[in-house]
């Protein structure tokens, strides 16, 4: 089991930016993956970019690559996501997720927090 807890969201003007924290505890491995997306109003959720925790590498969808970052502190078991350049469209609730290596579910997921980016 592994749980997750985001921070970091609240309301910014566009073109502002924030961090995202997720918090993860539980039975984690070196070779999880941890992600976050998105899910706004009325919209379907959206994958937006994931880290392996033994940095094995990187994935950001098309919609944020370049003004998203994902990172991870493995001391903290934390992942981040620093969000810049942020526009009105980037508005939603944001989740973090984990999933391990052996398969591509997401099966663990958190609360979410919820960014508003106002024009």
């Amino acid at each position: 089991q592994v749980q997750l807890v985001e921070s970091g969201g609240g309301l910014v003007q566009a073109g502002g930016s924030l961090r995202l924290s997720c918090s993860a505890s539980g039975v984690i491995f070196s070779t999880d993956f941890l992600g976050w997306f998105r899910q706004a109003p009325g919209k379907e959720r959206e994958f937006l970019a994931s880290i392996q925790r033994n940095g094995a590498g990187t994935y950001y969808s098309e919609s944020v690559k370049g003004r998203f970052t994902i990172s991870r502190d493995n001391a903290k078991n934390t992942v981040y996501l620093q969000m810049n350049s942020l526009k009105p469209e980037d508005t939603a609730v944001y989740y973090c997720a984990a999933r391990r290596a052996t398969t591509r579910n997401y099966g663990y997921w958190g609360q979410g927090t919820q960014v508003t980016v106002s024009s």
